[in-house]
């Protein structure tokens, strides 16, 4: 049988070459910068022209491409699994939701309670987020879905903290 034939790379140089090192160090800055912050492949090519660039937009995306499957400079986010026996823990927080109540657009603090190993939810509406609200959210929920867990976990909650503080300075 015949093998499927190899050609050899191109050895002519490209007219990205003399910009790559600018154009990775864009790259390398702008991967320790929030996402929404980053340049996009447009901005970093109208840059690569204004620094006299006489290449294509398309070789600039693939070679963006190639360096991000290279691993880029970006720091991989870690994926940690946590994993809960029964009874062990539950998670608090509000959201802000909207409901027309009424004819009338109301604002409505949401009270979301999840059971960590299950991931059993409650939910439930209120008009604002107090003490009385919170309370009445863990004893409602606590009753619907027959039991309380060990521990709670909150996101650094007005109503449920004394002070906010960093980490675990809570």
């Amino acid at each position: 049988g015949q093998s499927e034939p190899v050609y050899p790379k191109r050895s002519t140089p490209s007219r990205l070459d003399p910009y790559r090192e600018q154009l990775e160090s864009w790259l390398r800055t702008d991967s320790h910068r929030p996402r929404r912050e980053r340049r996009t492949a447009k901005t970093l090519f109208a840059q690569l022209q204004a620094c006299g660039y006489p290449g294509s937009y398309t070789r600039v995306t693939a070679f963006i491409r190639e360096w991000k499957e290279r691993g880029g400079d970006t720091v991989r986010p870690a994926f940690v699994p946590l994993l809960f026996p029964p009874g062990e823990a539950f998670q608090f927080d509000w959201s802000c939701e909207y409901a027309v109540i009424g004819g009338q657009r109301v604002r409505l603090d949401v009270a979301h309670l999840k059971l960590a190993c299950s991931r059993a939810f409650w939910l439930a509406a209120y008009p604002m987020q107090s003490h009385e609200m919170l309370f009445d959210a863990h004893t409602r929920a606590f009753q619907a879905l027959g039991g309380v867990p060990r521990r709670g976990i909150y996101d650094n909650m007005k109503t449920a903290v004394d002070r906010v503080g960093r980490s675990r300075e809570r």
